[in-house]
């Protein structure tokens, strides 16, 4: 009768595979059943092979210790070990996951940073370190993770030994995940070789855009005694990159009234400047067949190029101690420490069409069948060049303690316990705008998408041509804070019928606080106060003399740009410009409206039983539960500078069972069904808002949104069919019973616990105050459900029966194929150019609001990587193709339905050669084609919201081992 390993020996098996492979253990491997328990995942690292072993080493070993994993575990679970994620060009811990089928990745600044598995979100998949759930977040990217998705590029791959992910819930692993539960583990001295290892890892990290060249490093001390009873280990990862990122960007298209439109005036009245800037303003529309088409039309609301910098410093720090006094006893003590330093520096130049459009005058306006005005030509265009810089660092740490305990020969325990923090600060987010309110001349031309011309009217190069206009730095702090208490149990009360039961505590405490020191020269009538003095506002003074002492020249270089696009633009040197201006003398005022906290506290427990045995011959082997989970939420929110606390709890019964039929012993049949949960995002749990006391409006959280709950139904047939082989194919069904969705719904402001302190003193609200007037609110509500459906197919096959040198080599690769399908609401394209204001009569673009069915967001249709490998143990090479469709990602704004990504196709390679038995020499490749990356503004008329390439990155290095 085959053992089966599952729960707790699952992740002790994950561990010893990946601590052997770490220490170049030889592992034999033939065609033989699964292994008989945990400890034979990989052989110790002094056993001898025996005649007629098939001895595996490199890429294929480690290939091999994932499949015993996969095999060993009752649910639906995929594993990466230590040699596969050191010895191939992974930058962090995203792009080694993105191997595993199922698994897609998102990628920021060039780099893998969150991960999507079985077409579900970053946020609805759970991490553990070591077996306790955390969260890491950073502000990589273009904008920063304040939620409860994980961002992995915060960790090196070097630093763990094993990743394993849970596909199918069981009741003895933790709750929170629609998606899956992953498994981060560092090391596990005890599984090494006795006495001393080292491994030290040195490369250069070389990027095309940028042409530097960076230094990243990876060390491993490793200490076992000659009783196997005590073992430490500590490591330690190193890097720094400085990567270019290149394209151009539209920040979403949009409908607009212009003011005039091939010398057709768009209104009845100009009025001329008014304010002290010179924009048009006032007057009543005045309907034409130019003016109506071009209003009704979509036209880039921020058309630019830029230049985006990313510097970025990764420090971490893994430590093990494990002492094993008897073999029914074992304490462990794990300690994580991470620093993610990112330096981010854009510079772009643009015109601000935004809110702006009623003062252009709108020259040649080409359209297109989708409703867009492809090209055209503007006058008294706000021509802007920004420069804009942000400091950010992740500091991340954990430390854990497990007490693993046999009492006699059927119980044992395992007591863990821990907490990690992770702070996610940017202490610098600064933006200098230099203006130009009037220019004349500036033209774009989108008739291909990705790569739009764009030819400015003035020497965007001058510094006399533009005024100093806005001056924004907003730092932001955010900590994250888990701590956990778990006790897990199991008694074999009989051969193949073993209880698990065990209880967990854990307390997760989120806040997010942002400040501002924003200004503008001149936002009102007469003078404005800024930190250099008075400046007498006019209708050509708007801002402050630019000069080239506080100014730097910008070259775009290649970013797609086709002829004719304006390539050198001037920028405001952000060091100088905050030393001219004081910047950061000036006091940071908290913005109360964007700060939060949210306390969580979950408590519960769980029952399992686990069985194997035989049915009519049959052999089988499942598990089925019950588990349980309360959950108190605490969520703090402001509006109008007035705190509010809402404190609600809930309970989830949580069943979950899992079944594994083996017709043939390299055959199994897997199948699983569970109720699962996601909590709600923590931004949507947010009990402030704004109130807008004009047009009796509310913009507010919603803290007593229900979790995200699904069924889970999963069927999978794996087919081991030689050594190191696997062909596997698994169906899924997601039934999710809700999931929040933007809605609305009416109210009174004493309903939602506020009074006439949170309106404003000239609002007629505020001024007519009456405590029944009713607020439309716009908020997050309990939306209808979602079905996903899906298959994976996955092959790994080494071309073992190939003659000659082709026997070294192999394939492994995977598809994934999802359908999926919810209802949102959206308000669409304004139809009419002129909606009749119910009061005043004026005209108006208002969207129409319909329901539209659309996949889930987030959701790829279609996914796939392959490699193909060749590796005898001395020289190997390695090249990967990593595949994502199409995908929407949110239901977008200013009338768009629905907006995402572009398909994304990456190839890495990898070559190495063992020049000694301790010496080995490597090069990796990544994003060779250096892929461009396309981002659509609605989903019918595919306009572009940005395209932008990171480059190809080439690592050289060495590793040494003793």
């Amino acid at each position: 009768m085959r053992q089966h390993v599952t729960g707790i020996s699952l992740l002790k098996a994950a561990l010893c595979a990946g601590s052997a492979l770490v220490s170049s253990a030889a592992m034999a491997q033939d065609a033989a059943p699964a292994p008989q328990d945990a400890a034979d995942t990989a052989a110790p690292a002094d056993e001898t092979a025996t005649a007629g072993d098939i001895i595996v080493t490199g890429f294929r070993q480690s290939l091999q210790a994932a499949l015993n994993v996969k095999r060993e575990s009752i649910s639906a679970v995929d594993a990466v070990v230590a040699e596969d994620m050191a010895k191939f060009p992974d930058q962090n811990l995203a792009e080694s996951l993105q191997r595993i089928p199922g698994i897609s990745i998102q990628k920021d600044g060039g780099e893998g940073r969150a991960i999507t598995v079985r077409g579900l979100g970053a946020q609805f998949t759970r991490v553990r370190v070591n077996g306790l759930e955390t969260i890491a977040t950073s502000s990589d990217g273009a904008s920063a993770n304040r939620d409860r998705a994980f961002d992995f590029n915060v960790f090196a791959s070097e630093l763990f030994s094993s990743l394993v992910v849970h596909k199918t819930a069981e009741a003895s692993l933790d709750e929170g995940s629609l998606g899956a539960v992953v498994d981060l583990n560092t090391g596990n001295p005890l599984a090494g070789k006795k006495g001393l290892t080292a491994v030290l890892n040195v490369q250069g990290s070389y990027n095309d855009l940028s042409k530097n060249v960076g230094p990243r490093m990876a060390g491993l001390l490793s200490w076992r005694n000659d009783a196997g009873t005590f073992g430490v280990n500590l490591s330690a990862a190193y890097s720094h990159t400085d990567t270019i990122e290149s394209g151009n960007n539209s920040v979403r298209w949009a409908q607009a009234y212009f003011n005039s439109v091939d010398g057709n005036p768009c209104f009845y009245s100009v009025p001329g400047a008014t304010g002290g800037n010179p924009v048009s303003s006032g007057g009543s529309y005045r309907p034409s067949a130019a003016c109506d088409e071009a209003s009704l039309s979509f036209h880039p609301r921020i058309p630019r190029y830029g230049v985006v910098e990313h510097d970025r410093k990764r420090l971490g720090l893994t430590g093990s101690i494990q002492f094993e006094p008897s073999d029914k006893t074992k304490f462990s003590i794990d300690g994580l420490y991470s620093s993610f330093k990112e330096t981010r520096a854009e510079q772009w130049l643009e015109v601000l069409a935004r809110s702006n459009e009623r003062r252009f005058d709108v020259v040649d306006p080409v359209y297109d069948d989708k409703g867009n005005m492809v090209s055209a030509t503007f006058n008294n265009a706000y021509v802007r060049t920004e420069s804009y810089l942000r400091k950010s660092e992740t500091e991340f740490w954990q430390v854990g303690a497990t007490w693993d305990q046999e009492i006699g020969d059927r119980f044992r325990f395992t007591a863990l316990g821990g907490m990690s923090q992770s702070n996610a600060d940017i202490p610098v987010e600064t933006t200098f705008a230099y203006d130009n309110r009037n220019a004349n001349g500036f033209s774009y031309d989108y008739s291909d998408m990705k790569s739009p011309v764009l030819s400015y009217g003035l020497d965007v190069a001058n510094p006399a041509n533009f005024q100093l206009a806005e001056i924004r730095d907003r730092p932001s702090y955010v900590k994250n804070r888990f701590k956990t208490a778990q006790l897990r149990t199991e008694w074999d009360l009989t051969d193949g019928f073993t209880v698990k039961a065990g209880a967990v505590w854990r307390r997760y405490d989120f806040r997010t606080q942002l400040f501002q020191r924003d200004t503008a020269a001149c936002g009102a009538n007469g003078t404005r106060d800024l930190i250099l003095g008075t400046v007498t506002c006019s209708s050509s003074v708007y801002g402050l003399p630019v000069t080239s002492d506080i100014s730097q020249l910008v070259n775009l270089g290649n970013a797609g740009q086709p002829s004719g696009t304006t390539s050198q633009w001037l920028v405001a040197d952000i060091a100088k410009a905050a030393e001219y201006t004081n910047l950061y003398g000036r006091t940071a005022v908290e913005d109360l409206g964007n700060n939060r906290q949210v306390r969580e506290t979950t408590s519960g427990g769980y029952v399992q039983f686990d069985v194997k045995g035989e049915i009519f011959g049959l052999e089988y082997a499942g598990n089925a539960g019950m588990r349980y989970a309360h959950t108190n939420q605490v969520s703090t929110g402001y509006t109008a500078g007035i705190a509010k606390t809402v404190e609600r709890s809930y309970d989830d019964w949580l069943p979950a069972m899992n079944l594994a039929f083996y017709p043939h012993h390299d055959v199994i049949l897997r199948g699983a069904i569970a109720k699962v949960i996601t909590r709600p995002s923590l931004g949507n749990l947010n009990p402030g808002g704004s109130v807008d006391g004009f047009n009796y409006r509310i913009t507010f959280g919603n803290p007593e949104l229900k979790p995200y709950r699904a069924t889970n139904f999963d069927l999978s047939v794996e087919w081991y069919f030689a050594p190191q082989a696997l062909f596997s194919v698994a169906g899924f069904v997601k039934k999710i019973e809700s999931f929040p969705v933007a809605g609305t719904y009416v109210t009174t402001l004493p309903q939602l616990g506020f009074d006439r302190s949170v309106l404003g003193a000239s609002t007629p609200a505020y001024i007519n105050y009456d405590p029944n007037q009713e607020y439309v609110v716009s908020t997050q509500v309990n939306g209808q459900g979602a079905t996903l459906k899906g298959v994976e197919v996955a092959l790994q096959l080494p071309f073992t029966f190939l003659p000659g040198i082709l026997s070294h080599t192999g394939f492994q690769g995977n598809a994934t194929f999802i359908k999926s399908n919810a209802d949102y609401t959206i308000t669409g394209p304004a139809t009419s150019a002129c909606t009749r204001n119910a009061t005043t009569g004026a005209c108006g673009l208002s969207g129409v609001s319909a329901i539209y069915n659309q996949t889930l967001l987030g959701v790829s249709k279609k996914a796939w990587n392959a490699t193909l490998y060749y590796d005898d143990g001395k020289f190997s090479i390695r090249g990967s193709v990593s595949y994502r469709g199409p995908f929407v990602d949110a239901t977008s704004a200013t009338g768009n339905i629905f907006e995402g990504y572009g398909s994304y196709t990456s190839v890495d390679a990898a070559i190495r050669y063992k020049a000694t038995e301790w010496l080995e020499l490597s090069i990796d490749g990544n994003n060779l084609t250096d892929e461009y990356r396309y981002r659509f503004n609605d989903v019918y008329a595919n306009r572009n919201y940005e395209n932008n390439h990171f480059g190809r990155t080439i690592l050289f290095g060495a590793r040494a081992k003793i």
